[in-house]
């Protein structure tokens, strides 16, 4: 997608697009207008960010979110959760870019982190997920420590009371023993899920993904975002991603490069934003992704982004 059409067209058809930009300045709209309180002082519901590297991309979302320290404060245990899933290299979009997780570890250091820790239950075998994605390195150089979870005895059987399907999964310790953590995904097609982006980031924390499988795949996906430790913010990593034959991509043919980045603390207006910006690259709608609208029904947040201060930036 090109720069331009990303103010005009891309995730949010409920703002008005602007024409172009200017001595490359960043460009901002709000779709909710803020008139008792100087913009200065706003924190976006959401903010989307194109055309810069990973890194960049994070900084200049942050920046607008209030910074890191808004939401990891000094001493905090923190676990930052990739989608690292696949045995791919980072080109080929399967897994969150790993010069984003990296600043993400960095940021909450710098916040005062007193540890960050990163996992994901993989789908391949986890050490060439881990090291071929380029996380585990990644990490390692940023000051974070990456765990493991290929093993049931990592993960603690937890009650999820408003879920409907998955009452009782066992969830990573690391995410029932950290302060604070951030959803970390990777913005790709899936084949059962339809979209994975925020929500579907969940069924790494837990260990029995074949139940989810077998037992409603989309409600049991709602049904794990509705674990009471919900992350501080959602940071859906779009610099890559993969348009069809997700989740892990056929080859390099399955992959766009929009260079753009969505954060939210609505785990559900994230997960609808990056739907609607996915729709520009490959047909998706929210109703095909449904987890979406029933986590809606649970309350976790809104697909009524009209009703949301968002703020769009390209750099």
């Amino acid at each position: 997608m090109e720069r331009r059409n990303f103010l005009r067209t891309a995730f949010l058809g409920t703002v008005a697009g602007i024409a172009g930009m200017k001595n490359n300045k960043l460009l901002a709209l709000n779709s909710r207008p803020e008139a008792d309180a100087p913009q200065s002082e706003i924190t976006p519901d959401l903010v989307a960010v194109m055309g810069g590297e990973p890194d960049q991309l994070c900084a200049g979302a942050m920046q607008e979110m209030g910074g890191m320290k808004r939401y990891i404060q000094s001493g905090m245990k923190v676990v930052v959760k990739p989608n690292s899933g696949g045995d791919k290299a980072p080109e080929f979009a399967a897994c969150t870019n790993p010069i984003l997780v990296a600043a993400i570890v960095r940021d909450c250091l710098d916040a005062g982190a007193s540890e960050v820790k990163v996992f994901d239950h993989t789908c391949d075998q986890w050490k060439g997920c881990y090291e071929n994605s380029g996380i585990q390195e990644a990490v390692r150089q940023a000051g974070g420590q990456m765990v493991y979870a290929h093993e049931e005895k990592y993960f603690r059987e937890t009650e999820l009371p408003s879920a409907i399907r998955m009452k009782r999964p066992k969830i990573h310790e690391a995410l029932l023993d950290c302060d604070a953590w951030i959803n970390v995904p990777v913005l790709k097609n899936h084949g059962g899920a339809r979209m994975t982006i925020c929500m579907k980031n969940y069924m790494g924390i837990v260990w029995d993904r074949r139940y989810l499988h077998s037992n409603d795949l989309q409600q049991c996906i709602a049904d794990a975002a509705t674990f009471s430790k919900k992350p501080v913010l959602n940071i859906v990593d779009a610099y890559r991603i993969i348009t069809q034959n997700g989740p892990k991509g056929r080859g390099l043919e399955d992959v766009q490069t929009p260079k753009a980045l969505f954060v939210s603390s609505d785990i559900v207006a994230v997960d609808t934003a990056a739907t609607q910006f996915f729709n520009q690259f490959s047909p998706m709608t929210i109703q095909e992704a449904s987890h979406i609208l029933l986590a809606e029904k649970h309350n976790l947040g809104t697909t009524k982004l009209d009703k949301l201060n968002i703020k769009r930036i390209l750099l």
